[in-house]
């Protein structure tokens, strides 16, 4: 959790319910808001014209997202839709930077968090340029299951469906499965029941 729940009701924060399919904001659009996932599940993603999602990144509950405009004023990079009913606390953008500006700890954890967003783009981007699906595959897993991210802590389920596996690395959703059989074939991860084990 980057900030504790009471930290935020005690700044002004507020609880919102957002249903599966909503736009909790959208690209381009102005920020007004610090948001922390407290249940559900919610992607932050780019559309293109034709409609076809980029996968940013998956949040899941106790994280933060759409913190970029806060700090520089600038539009939303990605939209952030909910994935199923989930509930979010918003704060204003003016107690948020009040509240960072008392809190240097919680500043920082913001700091490690962008930071670790900047390497995780780099990483993919990284794997992406070697043009070999299996490996970006293979490599985006070790790093979700490094990050204990996206995966079961339990079991090393990935929760990431093959769309948004599609959808995060920019291949098509063929190209996905395709890769995950043939990784699956050669040992490298685990299929049971179609769920994806690394």
């Amino acid at each position: 959790m980057i900030i504790d729940i009471n930290t935020l009701l005690a700044w002004g924060g507020v609880y919102k319910k957002v249903h599966a399919g909503d736009f909790i904001f959208q690209e381009g659009g102005t920020a007004v808001f610090y948001h922390q996932l407290i249940s559900g599940s919610v992607r932050w993603v780019n559309i293109n014209e034709e409609g076809r999602e980029f996968l940013q990144v998956m949040i899941e509950p106790g994280e933060s997202f759409g913190e970029l405009p806060l700090f520089d004023g600038q539009p939303y990079a990605a939209s952030a839709i909910a994935n199923e009913d989930s509930i979010i606390i918003r704060l204003q953008k003016e107690s948020f930077l009040s509240l960072l500006k008392e809190n240097i700890a919680i500043h920082f954890a913001f700091t490690r968090l962008m930071i670790d967003r900047v390497r995780f783009k780099f990483y993919v981007i990284k794997e992406l340029a070697q043009h070999d699906p299996e490996n970006c595959i293979s490599k985006l897993f070790a790093y979700l299951k490094q990050r204990k991210k996206n995966i079961c802590p339990d079991c090393n389920r990935i929760k990431l469906t093959r769309q948004q596996i599609a959808d995060m690395t920019g291949m098509r959703v063929e190209t996905v499965i395709r890769s995950i059989r043939n990784l699956h074939k050669k040992g490298q991860l685990m299929i049971d029941k179609g769920k994806v084990y690394c």
